[in-house]
C-alpha cells in the first residue's frame, strides 16, 4: 500500500464533510442575520472559513504525539493571556478579547484546547487518579481557567470545562464512585458559586426558571429567550426560505446576538425543523467519528485527546442549542463551526485537525490496554 492510499484510507472523510457542512449552514444563518439587521458579517465569516480549512490541514501534518511535550507550556501561555484580558478595554461589558489590529482574539477559545492537551499529557500514564486524592491535580488544572473565565465574566465557556474533565477522567480509568462523590460535593458548593457569580450571570439563571409563554413582552435576559423561541417558531416546518415570512413586523424577528449566541435560532427560522435536524445530524456525525477514532487508537495521549475534544464540542453544542429553547441558561457561548467569530472557528478547526491527525497516526504504541493504572484491589 503506497503512502497516498494509506492516507486516503485512514482519513475520516465523514468528519471533514460534517465540519464543512456545519460551516456552510452557519453561513446561511449569518446571511439571515445580515438581512434582518442590515449588516455585512457574511463576507468576514467567509474570510475566516478560508483560513479555517488550512488551519485544520496544518493540524494534521505534525505527528500529534510530539505535541504532548509542549502541551503544558501552551496551557500556561493561554492562562497568561486569560490574565492579560483584564488589562484590555472592556467590550460589551466584559474582558474577553485582546485587540490585535483589525482582529480581536478571544483567549478562552484556545484555552479550552490547550487544557485538553495538557490534561491528556498528565493523565496518559498516571496511576494516582485511580485514588481520590489523585484527582486533586486534574481539578486544579480545571479550576484555574474556570475561575479566570468566570471573572471575565463568561459563564458559558466556563461551564464547558467540567464535562471535559469528567469525560477524560472516566476514559482514563478514574473510579466511578470517586467521580460520583465529587459531583455530590460540587452540588454542595453551588451556594458558594452562586454568591461569587455576577449580577448578570445570576439574572440569566433566574430567567431560565421564571420563563413564561404568552403575556407581556419580558425585558432583560427574558427578552432574549422570548425572542429566540419566537424566531424558531416562526420558521415552522420548512422555514421562511421556502414558505416565506409569516409575520411582516420586523420586531418579531429582532434577535440580539443572532449571528453568534443565537445562530441556531436563525437557522431554524430560515430552514425550519428540517434545517435544525440537519444541523444536529452533522454534529452527531462529528462526535461519532471522533469517538470512533478514539476507540481505534491504543496510544493513550491520542485517545484522551479525542475524548476531550469530542466532549468539548458536545458540551458547547448542547449548552448553546439548549439555551435557544429555554432548556439551559443564556450564556455567551458560540455554536462550534456555525457561529460568527474567528477565534472560535480557528480553534475548533485546529481541534478537529488534531483528531484527524490521530486517525492518520494511530500506530505509535501496541499494547493490550491504552492506559496503565494500578489494578483494583481484590
Amino acid at each position: 500500500m503506497n503512502a497516498y492510499s494509506h492516507w486516503s484510507t485512514r482519513t475520516p472523510w465523514l468528519m471533514i464533510a460534517a465540519a464543512i457542512g456545519l460551516m456552510l449552514i452557519g453561513l446561511t444563518g449569518i446571511e439571515r442575520s445580515d438581512l434582518l439587521i442590515g449588516s455585512d458579517h457574511l463576507s468576514r465569516q467567509m474570510f475566516w472559513i478560508v483560513l479555517a480549512i488550512p488551519t485544520m490541514m496544518i493540524a494534521t501534518k505534525y505527528p500529534y504525539r510530539e505535541m504532548r511535550h509542549i502541551s503544558l507550556p501552551l496551557f500556561f501561555l493561554c492562562l497568561g493571556f486569560l490574565v492579560l484580558v483584564f488589562f484590555m478595554p472592556v467590550q460589551n461589558g466584559s474582558h474577553r478579547w485582546i485587540p490585535m489590529g483589525v482582529l480581536n482574539v478571544q483567549p478562552s477559545e484556545f484555552a479550552k484546547l490547550t487544557y485538553i492537551m495538557a490534561l491528556s499529557h498528565y493523565l496518559m500514564y498516571r496511576q494516582n487518579y485511580r485514588r481520590l486524592t489523585g484527582l486533586i491535580v486534574p481539578f486544579l488544572l480545571t479550576l484555574v481557567p474556570v475561575g479566570l473565565i468566570l471573572k471575565e465574566p463568561d459563564l458559558g465557556t466556563s461551564l464547558v470545562f467540567l464535562p471535559i474533565l469528567f469525560a477524560m477522567l472516566f476514559a482514563a480509568g478514574a473510579r466511578v464512585r470517586h467521580l460520583a462523590l465529587i459531583v455530590f460535593l460540587g452540588v454542595c458548593t453551588l451556594p458558594a458559586l452562586w454568591i461569587g457569580m455576577s449580577a448578570e450571570q445570576k439574572s440569566r439563571v433566574v430567567t431560565l426558571f421564571l420563563q413564561e409563554d404568552g403575556g407581556d413582552l419580558p425585558t432583560g435576559d427574558g427578552y432574549h429567550l422570548h425572542q429566540s423561541k419566537q424566531v424558531i417558531a416562526l420558521g415552522g416546518l420548512s422555514g421562511s426560505e421556502i414558505s416565506g415570512m409569516p409575520i411582516d413586523d420586523p420586531r418579531a424577528y429582532h434577535l440580539p446576538a443572532g449571528r453568534t449566541d443565537f445562530i441556531f435560532s436563525l437557522i431554524s427560522e430560515r430552514w425550519g425543523v428540517t434545517g435544525s435536524l440537519l444541523t444536529l445530524a452533522f454534529y452527531f456525525i462529528l462526535f461519532w467519528q471522533g469517538l470512533k477514532i478514539s476507540k481505534s487508537t491504543k496510544e493513550p495521549y491520542g485517545r484522551l485527546l479525542c475524548v476531550g475534544i469530542v466532549s468539548m464540542l458536545a458540551a458547547q453544542s448542547i449548552i448553546n442549542t439548549g439555551m435557544t429553547v429555554g432548556l439551559m441558561p443564556i450564556t455567551g457561548l458560540t455554536l462550534p463551526l456555525v457561529s460568527y467569530g474567528g477565534s472560535s472557528l480557528l480553534s475548533t478547526s485546529f481541534a478537529i485537525g488534531l483528531m484527524i491527525n490521530v486517525a492518520l497516526h494511530p500506530g505509535y504504541e501496541i499494547g493490550s490496554e491504552p492506559f496503565r493504572f494500578a489494578p483494583d484491589p481484590a
